[in-house]
């Protein structure tokens, strides 16, 4: 049984996989997965995997249409079984799925644009359900296509290697510290206008000097190269030794790193299921994202929101992220304070010290 996997649509989602991958390879023992990926990060995610048989990589955003359609003809009746991740909820993705012309080509039903996106391209379908997190449709996708009960009692699972958890324990032992250690995460996708879901920096940075006055925490601050002055920001305002900028050269330095931390507050972005994986005690800070679809999964947390008439506003679809308020716009996410993000974040520390 030789099965593809397309987990093009992020970082995060790729990760939300895992789960049902891992449900996969338990009942289908014989089954041979290959992945196709277009980030740098999710061929992180899967090269020391040991449920997987090959990651493939190609950037598909820059490639063009020409290069593509031979990258594609690679794949083309070569599987058994072709799976697109959920939420992959764009007519490229579901084109790609038909194109390897598999007898089996399996994507989840979106409610929004599904079939006006080429989603009656596949052939095995399971209706989307805005109840659900993200892991839990993939792993019903996987439960319709083997006929099988599905069972959701998985993890996030990030394999990394020596390497990099030789450079976290240096990194560690560079910055030691006699408090607490906090992780903050600043930065999140962008495509699609998704940047008006990320809290600012001045509240981070109101919040880090909160953290460390009351609790003598150390607050470390994570993100990729393209959100390093998102970083700086914070450290700069911050003003502190016990403020800190990560600059993990890869996904798994940054997450061997993130397990040192005792809580991650964070946007909603890959580094949150990132903290999740590691079991981490998460405090997404959520605007118009649906919190069905991506919570922390199996483990800690307490998401810090306001829960507004209006929100969610998010769901799955290719259209850009907009909001239909005609007062303050976004402010589901612009009307959390600094005050009320600590407020949350204190009472679950104090359950615990």
């Amino acid at each position: 049984m030789k099965i593809l996997v397309w987990a093009l649509s992020g970082i995060g989602d790729a990760l939300m996989f895992t789960p049902a991958l891992q449900f996969l390879k338990d009942n289908v023992s014989d089954a041979i997965v290959d992945v196709v990926v277009m980030f740098k990060g999710s061929y992180e995610l899967f090269a020391n995997n040991p449920l997987v048989n090959k990651v493939i990589y190609f950037d598909f955003l820059h490639e063009g249409k020409l290069k593509s359609l031979l990258f594609i003809k690679n794949f083309v009746r070569q599987y058994d079984v072709s799976i697109n991740v959920y939420p992959s909820n764009r007519r490229e993705y579901n084109l790609i799925n038909f194109l390897t012309f598999s007898p089996v080509r399996a994507s989840i039903d979106h409610k929004r644009q599904g079939n006006k996106n080429f989603g009656f391209l596949n052939n095995v379908r399971v209706l989307e359900d805005d109840n659900l997190h993200n892991v839990e449709e993939n792993i019903r996708l996987v439960a319709k296509i083997f006929n099988l009960q599905p069972n959701y009692d998985y993890d996030l699972s990030f394999f990394t290697d020596e390497k990099s958890k030789d450079i976290a324990r240096q990194f560690i032992k560079d910055n030691p510290t006699d408090g607490i250690r906090i992780g903050f995460h600043p930065g999140c996708n962008t495509l699609k206008n998704h940047e008006k879901r990320r809290w600012e920096t001045e509240k981070f940075a109101d919040l880090a000097k909160k953290l460390i006055n009351k609790y003598n925490a150390q607050i470390l601050v994570f993100g990729g190269p393209e959100e390093s002055h998102l970083k700086n920001k914070i450290v700069e305002s911050v003003n502190s030794e016990k403020c800190i900028s990560v600059d993990g050269k890869t996904l798994s330095e940054t997450f061997e790193i993130i397990k040192y931390c005792k809580y991650f507050v964070t946007n909603d972005s890959s580094l949150m299921h990132l903290a999740s994986a590691g079991k981490r005690f998460v405090f997404p800070i959520i605007g118009p994202t649906n919190l069905n679809y991506i919570h922390p999964w199996r483990t800690k947390y307490k998401a810090i929101n306001l829960n507004l008439n209006c929100s969610p506003c998010f769901y799955y679809s290719p259209k850009p992220l907009t909001c239909s308020r005609n007062d303050i716009e976004f402010k589901c996410i612009k009307d959390i304070s600094a005050d009320y993000a600590f407020q949350i974040i204190s009472e679950e520390i104090d359950k615990e010290v």
